[in-house]
């Protein structure tokens, strides 16, 4: 639910195009950690520093991945079950509010400061919009008339639409042919989930189509933050609970506008909003962080395959939602085409003879 705070993609966008794209999201941490993390992984190998190393916490990582696969993939889950108790943007924001609570913890554990920087706050609050206030909402709103399982799927195109966008704004990104199929079979997937061969029969296409905008407005959070914020010398917990404060502020703005103070707070959808923010968008930063850093963005990133897996089977299976078979059956072909947009080509024999040459 490339799950994001996206701060931390701030401080390693000197990376390549594959770790500003993959993070994504489902619709919660993710989008810092992932991006973030990986962004780093990528600069140190450039620099010479050497790849994650095996060590003896490495050694259960599988566990760590099981939980953030759980967590991110539940997101979807709790998202619907906190609007059965609150507005969409009371859910949003009270899912920024603890996940930023979380952070901020560790950030006084840690001893850590947040930045001071004018211009890195100016930043951060782009970011913050871009992949926290817009994209939550978005997601929130959407599941009022899509099933969840549905929503996570949509969350799964977050790296299509980045390699698109990238393509424009990016001028260093040159897509090569596979990754332009990875892009049409992507897409082709998405026509597939909503049945387009029936007319979009029995699909809310408002609830879809907001559901597509907020793994649209994470790809255009993840490219800002590289050209922008690239180099910024200040920790991805740092950058990532400033980016969260953010993000708060700006949603306890604008939901007592738009929305009217809760009659209630039910006992479920309230744990379902606490979840989904101290786990889906504070832990799982954490978490995802140090696998990139142990074991690799590459692995790490796996994660996002298994996220609308996991949607689709929490949602059927608690939810009780429908599911007919172009569901699964598209969504792997989404999955497929957002692995072959992050796939890179092999480098050429006359590269790896030429002395001196480098990769990467």
């Amino acid at each position: 639910m490339s799950t994001a705070t996206g701060a931390a993609t701030a401080a390693s966008a000197t990376t390549t195009h594959t770790s500003a794209t993959t993070a994504p999201p489902a619709a919660d941490a993710r989008s810092t950690a992932t991006a973030t993390a990986s962004a780093r992984s990528g600069a140190s190998t450039r620099s010479g520093v050497a790849a994650p190393k095996s060590t003896g916490r490495a050694r259960g990582w599988p566990l760590r991945f099981a939980v953030l696969s759980l967590v991110w993939g539940f997101s979807f889950l709790f998202i619907k079950v906190g609007t059965q108790g609150f507005a969409p943007l009371q859910v949003t924001l009270g899912r920024v509010a603890f996940g930023a609570l979380v952070l901020l913890i560790i950030v006084v554990i840690k001893r850590e400061r947040l930045p001071r920087s004018p211009r890195v706050w100016a930043h951060l609050t782009v970011a913050a919009f871009f992949l926290n206030a817009l994209p939550f909402s978005l997601f929130a709103y959407s599941e009022l008339t899509i099933p969840s399982t549905l929503a996570g799927i949509c969350n799964a195109t977050s790296p299509l639409w980045g390699m698109a966008l990238s393509v424009i704004a990016l001028s260093e990104d040159r897509p090569s042919r596979r990754r332009v199929a990875g892009l049409g079979l992507g897409f082709l997937g998405v026509l597939t989930v909503l049945g387009a061969w029936q007319g979009f029969a029995g699909t809310d296409l408002t609830g879809t189509a907001m559901a597509l905008g907020a793994s649209l407005s994470y790809a255009i959070g993840w490219i800002y933050v590289r050209r922008t914020l690239a180099g910024v010398p200040h920790s991805h917990l740092s950058l990532s609970s400033a980016q969260l404060l953010l993000a708060t502020a700006q949603l306890a703005v604008v939901t007592p506008l738009f929305t009217t103070a809760p009659a209630g707070y039910p006992v479920i959808p309230l744990l379902a909003v606490f979840a989904l923010g101290a786990l889906g968008t504070g832990l799982a930063f954490l978490i995802q962080y140090g696998l990139v850093a142990e074991i690799g963005p590459t692995t790490a990133q796996m994660v996002t395959y298994f996220i609308p897996v996991i949607a689709t089977a929490a949602g059927v299976a608690l939810l009780h939602e429908q599911l007919s078979w172009n569901t699964p059956v598209g969504a792997l072909v989404v999955l497929a085409g957002a692995a072959l947009t992050q796939s890179k080509p092999r480098p050429s024999t006359s590269t790896l003879s030429r002395p001196g040459s480098t990769t990467g």
